[in-house]
């Protein structure tokens, strides 16, 4: 390795050999291929912060006209599966078992308290708060039955209701405010994170554990070369990759694509060449394929599940 001039010939032979290799070798389409989109699927169905009905209690501690009119407003809701009961200790029990996901108590005094002059909302809303997602859904739910429950109460008794704000919401780049639409974009930049750095983490170690490192060090070959060999048809392997997900993506999981094809393969492209320098850094200091690998594993999921935006935007972090 002596010679400083980068010869391309040597180059694209090494590459020839090295891509002989991977259409050889099943564990490489294993890494390229199968487990990206086993990944995308597990991410894409497994997960999921949308809330399609949630299933709450009613305690009713009352029985007059006015709470079995709000009761049945909260039971014909699309978002509620109502479970109504009398008895606190029934429901505080599935509650605890996780049957349902809220309570809500309509008090002894229910009826009183809405024939005063500007009567509040006279009812309890008890949600569990281990899973904070989830009780933010069960009381936004509430305060929004009772909303409409108080207008239609108002039109019947000929009253207007008229809200202090109304309020007009809109989502931009999300509009159906779909959870899956930023999940999966982010679980693709964590898949190619891992499949980049575990490719090639693997194909240095390998020559040492084989001991064809020695004879490639024999030839006339320089350290660039054997870099470029490793780099170039795993490079493109990881962008065959990133298409299989793109399309898994937007025709199977029917996540919406609108931009430039063209700036997502330049950007992509230059995402994933530093994932595959890193797995290439990984495999050369290790030596060892099982070290290699576990490394690369360590050093490309926690730091990607954290800053890629999978669940949570690190923008949006208190600073």
């Amino acid at each position: 390795m002596s010679n400083p001039i980068l010869s391309w010939r040597r180059v694209r032979a090494l590459c020839v050999k090295e891509t002989r290799q991977i259409v050889r070798d099943p564990s490489s389409w294993l890494i390229a291929v199968v487990i990206p989109l086993l990944l995308l699927f597990i991410f894409g169905y497994g997960i999921n912060l949308d809330s399609s009905k949630l299933r709450v209690g009613i305690l009713l501690e009352q029985r007059s006209e006015a709470a079995l009119d709000f009761t049945h407003t909260m039971t014909g809701s699309p978002y509620i599966d109502a479970t109504i009961s009398d008895n606190r200790q029934e429901l505080i029990a599935k509650m605890q078992a996780g049957k349902i996901r809220g309570l809500v108590v309509i008090p002894v005094d229910f009826a009183e308290q809405m024939e005063r002059a500007n009567a509040t909302a006279p009812i309890q809303v008890i949600t569990d708060g281990s899973e904070p997602n989830t009780a933010n859904f069960v009381q936004g739910y509430v305060e929004g039955i009772w909303q409409i429950w108080q207008m239609q109460r108002a039109e019947d008794n000929g009253q207007t209701f008229e809200p202090l704000i109304d309020v007009q919401t809109r989502y931009w780049f999300n509009p159906a405010a779909i959870s899956q639409h930023f999940i999966i974009p982010g679980a693709v930049t964590i898949i190619m994170t891992v499949i980049g750095a575990i490719l090639t983490s693997l194909v240095v170690a390998r020559e040492w554990e084989r001991g064809t490192m020695e004879a490639l060090l024999s030839t006339e070959i320089t350290r660039t070369e054997l870099l470029l060999c490793k780099l170039i048809p795993y490079y493109f392997l990881g962008m065959l990759a990133m298409l299989l997900c793109m399309l898994v993506s937007v025709f199977i999981l029917g996540v919406p694509y609108r931009g430039s094809l063209l700036i997502l393969f330049f950007i992509s492209s230059l995402f994933l060449l530093s994932t595959l320098g890193m797995g290439l850094l990984i495999s050369t200091i290790t030596r060892n394929q099982f070290n290699a690998a576990q490394v690369a594993l360590n050093a490309a999921f926690l730091p990607s599940i954290m800053l890629s935006g999978f669940i949570f935007r690190s923008t949006v972090c208190p600073r």
